[in-house]
């Protein structure tokens, strides 16, 4: 079984920062793709950013030049480096992770159970 645990949500201020971290545990071959999803009140759950295991990595519009995805494979932990933060951003977050459960097996996606970042004065 694998579970995924993030952490470093919180309240901060317009403008600030914040650092998520997302850990894999369990048993398992080995990670693909890592990303971040946020979903705000009243809205679809989106991508944020996303990661592969040799480091192509993809963001939102949204995000671009703000966020930054970053992995230690070591670890099976991914990183969301969250910059100049709005009230936009505000939202719970998730990570999720491509996971091979075996060498023969495909990679399926698993969920963390989200943080809550607030952004707010």
């Amino acid at each position: 079984q694998v579970q995924l645990v993030e952490s470093g949500g919180g309240l901060v201020q317009p403008g600030g920062s914040l650092r998520l971290s997302c850990a894999a545990s369990g048993s398992f071959f080995r990670i693909n793709v890592m990303g971040w999803y946020r979903q705000a009140p009243g809205k679809q759950r989106e991508l944020v950013a996303v990661i592969t295991r040799g480091g192509s990595t993809n963001y939102a519009d949204s995000v671009k030049g703000r966020f930054s995805i970053s992995r230690d494979n070591g670890k099976n932990t991914v990183y969301l480096q969250m910059n100049s933060l709005s009230p936009e951003d505000t939202a719970v977050y998730y990570c999720n992770f491509e996971v091979e459960t075996a060498p023969w097996m495909y990679g399926e996606d698993y969920w963390g159970k989200g943080t809550l970042v607030t952004v707010s004065s």
